[in-house]
């Protein structure tokens, strides 16, 4: 029975590692969303650059299992969408805009792929709650 309860919490602390960090995930990528038409302060400036989390495991060394966490994020390097613009105030010497280089439908298939890890890990915390249940009624009786 003892190792039926360190499986239960395992399971509970594998699926709540997941919860945080595609939580995460959905804060950075909302952040993209949000910034997707925005300009640069200055004109010539640099826009709001598109940012991609990333995911580390570590080793919960209490339940020997291992979990998920949300790692660094980094800056995506790639280029900025330039438009010509000689009319606004973020426009250069040319008259180019730099806008982020962020695709919102690219943030909204990231989005939906997130939301269904965040549920399938949902689901495994509903399902495992129900067995702790189950063997608690189990034993009442």
């Amino acid at each position: 029975m003892a190792d039926d309860a360190s499986d239960f919490a395992r399971s509970m602390t594998i699926a709540t590692s997941g919860l945080r960090a595609q939580a995460g995930r959905m804060r950075v990528i909302s952040e993209n969303i949000a910034n997707a038409d925005s300009t640069a302060a200055t004109a010539g400036g640099n826009p709001y650059r598109r940012k991609v989390p990333t995911f580390s495991s570590a080793l919960d060394r209490t339940l020997d299992a291992k979990v998920v966490t949300l790692g660094k994020i980094r800056p995506d390097q790639s280029a900025f969408r330039v438009k010509y613009e000689p009319s606004n105030p973020a426009a250069d010497v040319q008259g180019n805009v730099k806008y982020p280089n962020v695709n919102p439908l690219v943030e909204m298939t990231d989005m939906r792929e997130a939301q269904r890890s965040y549920e399938a890990n949902l689901n495994i915390i509903s399902a495992t709650r129900r067995m702790i249940q189950r063997t608690l009624d189990i034993l009442k009786a």
